[in-house]
């Protein structure tokens, strides 16, 4: 059974990687698509794969969108609204590494360029697509976040805070949107070898430092994290088996989250899988 039939998806940054596995995930479950990316070759060759995996009726269309403009986001949100009638789900997949190396030393422009992009991008589209999902009463917005949003990443500071910042916008939507059926989840996928192991790869442990360095050559000999299991996690959250979950930050590769609906009542109730301000008693420390 297609758990996405009759369901219909923005996914942006779809043209590689992640984002394809995910639109490919999608597509394959029997959601209608709309995919978005700033490269046309690259996005040209996703659509043409995804269109031959789609079923007769179902829906696959592209659009070119660079996500850290407001405008051409609003465009790509009314283009998703016009070709398919309605959306219910909204995966904000875009994203770059941004500068690599001592914040002191990398260019501050490279650093507002990756909040733009990695941060204003997930603002814009949910702030474009809210209205809609509110009219018809329902709707997912799945987030992706990435390593250092929920520790350290040194060398890596534009990358990191930014994507910690996304999973707490994802927080905040998910309170602002709670009681409307509207869920808002971020995902952690794990270390894909994606673009990004490749460029810190290139880097060099001058820029990312030795242990990192070696962490990336490990994980890219070992063959990373699962894309299939990042994009699988992203349809669950996409569909009405997960319906009432909300706020969380999801890791992909270690958490156990196909019978995380199994748990809901006692999620609701807790700070599991959120970010959150470690104190003396959490850690059985007595300091006053």
């Amino acid at each position: 059974m297609l758990k996405l039939a009759g369901r219909s998806a923005i996914v942006t940054g779809a043209g590689v990687g992640l984002g394809y596995a995910i639109a490919h995930a999608l597509v394959a479950d029997g959601a209608n698509v709309v995919i978005c990316g700033r490269n046309a070759d690259s996005l040209g060759k996703a659509y043409a794969s995804l269109s031959d995996l789609a079923l007769p009726g179902q829906q696959v269309r592209m659009h070119g969108c660079d996500v850290s403009s407001e405008a051409q986001v609003n465009d790509l949100v009314g283009f998703a609204l016009d070709q398919l009638g309605e959306v219910q789900i909204l995966v904000n997949n875009a994203g770059v590494q941004g500068p690599i190396g001592p914040t002191e030393d990398v260019s501050l422009e490279e650093w507002r360029r990756t909040f733009e992009i990695n941060l204003y991008g997930v603002l814009f589209t949910c702030r474009a697509l809210i209205p809609h999902l509110r009219r018809k009463g329902y709707g997912k917005i799945v987030n992706l976040s990435g390593g250092g949003a929920a520790s350290p990443r040194p060398f890596f500071g534009a990358y990191a805070t930014s994507k910690a910042a996304v999973v707490r916008l994802t927080e905040n939507l998910a309170e602002e949107l709670r009681g409307t059926r509207i869920h808002v989840n971020a995902v952690a996928p794990g270390a894909l070898n994606t673009q990004m192991l490749e460029q810190t790869l290139a880097a060099g442990p001058e820029l990312v430092g030795e242990g990192q360095y070696k962490q990336a050559a490990k994980q890219k000999e070992g063959g990373g994290s699962s894309l299939e299991r990042a994009a699988s996690l992203c349809v669950y959250l996409a569909s009405a088996a997960s319906d009432g979950i909300t706020g969380r930050l999801i890791s992909a590769p270690w958490d156990p989250w196909p019978e995380l609906h199994d748990h809901q009542e006692e999620l609701a109730g807790s700070d599991i899988y959120t970010l959150r301000r470690i104190v003396p008693a959490d850690r059985s420390k007595q300091w006053n």
